[in-house]
């Protein structure tokens, strides 16, 4: 039963096998073997592919079943259709595209179980690349906010520079006048004279600017504060939001990306491994001898080649008799009298019939 299965895998033809000898069938056995095998490591490998796609195992698994039949028969349509000549580079020649589909094929089935095997260091490699964008996504997101900062900022170093210029000529004129009515400055005169007021108002007046000065810009601070609060919330609140996409960062092309990074030995020998496994059942039949089910088959296409060519000349032959015996009936018409008074008769009538029509028309126009 499972013999029989494998064969029906091969693509041969079972009622011409049959008749083959025990070796023949398990040749083709093997070959349908193999191209089954081929079919299971392309669903698994599609499975593992579309679950890092989708994230659904059961999406996985249906879309990985549809691309292991599709590789099925894609691989016994290639086997049962390279036909043995004997002529190595006519099989060869004939082999050349179907060698070209399977290594495409072996590079789509081998990569997904090449990200299965390396996934530790491929996650490795993503942990790198992940650290690098969430650094990048910073510095990108501190972009767009650093230069309101900054001009914030510079806004309170100003406003706090107004007040510490104001306050420093606070302090001079109150160090004048108290060195006035001390005596040591000014008019050295001890007591609180008329210069003494003078200096003394022109010190209150400015103390007051001061005080008024200070309520102002404390105000303007505490809003330039607040607006700084929100443009570092703002940006703390960014990077919430957009460190998601990079922890997501694994999907299939970034794996394939990744593997790219790692040394390229291991993957190409994997590579070569199912490369061999997919071009096996071609050389498989490239190598083997032409046995007794391609000489049968060869007879049998053979016979209905012949029969299809000798109905096709017999028809040719039919139609061609036909035409001569056509020609000759005519030519024996031609020349009967007979014949022709009757049709000069009708177009008589033809003639006359028309030509009365054709009064009538005029008469009516008339």
């Amino acid at each position: 039963m499972l013999k029989r299965f494998f064969i029906i895998c091969s693509g041969a033809d079972t009622d011409i096998l049959e008749n083959c000898s025990i070796g023949e069938q398990n040749k083709y056995a093997g070959i349908g073997a193999t191209v089954f095998f081929t079919a299971v490591m392309a669903f698994i490998a599609a499975s593992y592919a579309l679950y890092k796609v989708f994230d659904n195992l059961y999406t996985a698994i249906l879309f990985g079943l549809i691309w292991g039949l599709l590789i099925f028969n894609l691989d016994r349509y290639i086997v049962s259709t390279i036909k043995k000549t004997g002529h190595v580079i006519d099989e060869l020649i004939q082999a050349s595209p179907r060698i070209m589909l399977a290594i495409i094929i072996a590079v789509v089935i081998s990569k997904p179980l090449e990200l299965k095997i390396f996934e530790k260091e491929i996650n490795q490699v993503l942990l790198e690349q992940k650290n690098e964008l969430t650094l990048a996504n910073k510095n990108q997101i501190a972009e767009q906010f650093t230069p309101d900062i900054e001009g914030l900022n510079n806004d309170i170093i100003a406003f706090q520079q107004q007040i510490d210029t104001k306050e420093a000529e606070v302090n001079q004129l109150y160090d004048t006048y108290i060195a006035e009515a001390e005596g040591t400055a000014g008019t050295k005169l001890l007591g609180k004279g008329p210069v003494y007021k003078e200096k003394r108002e022109k010190h209150d007046a400015l103390l007051a600017e001061l005080q008024q000065l200070k309520a102002e810009n404390k105000a303007k601070i505490a809003i330039h504060e607040t607006q700084i609060a929100q443009l570092k919330g703002d940006y703390e609140t960014q990077i919430v939001n957009t460190q998601p996409i990079i922890n997501n960062f694994d999907g299939l092309m970034a794996r394939i990306n990744a593997l790219g990074k790692l040394p390229w030995l291991p993957s190409f020998f994997i590579f070569l491994l199912f490369l061999a496994i997919e071009t096996s059942p071609i050389f498989a039949k490239l190598l083997s001898p032409k046995g007794a089910y391609d000489f049968k088959l060869d007879d049998q296409e053979t016979a209905v080649k012949t029969n299809v060519l000798q109905n096709k000349n017999q028809q040719e032959a039919l139609l061609k008799t036909d035409y001569a015996i056509n020609d000759r009936i005519y030519a024996d018409i031609e020349n009967e009298s007979e014949l022709y008074t009757y049709k000069r008769k009708k177009a008589r009538e033809l003639m006359q019939l028309q030509a009365d029509a054709f009064y009538e028309k005029q008469k009516k126009v008339l």
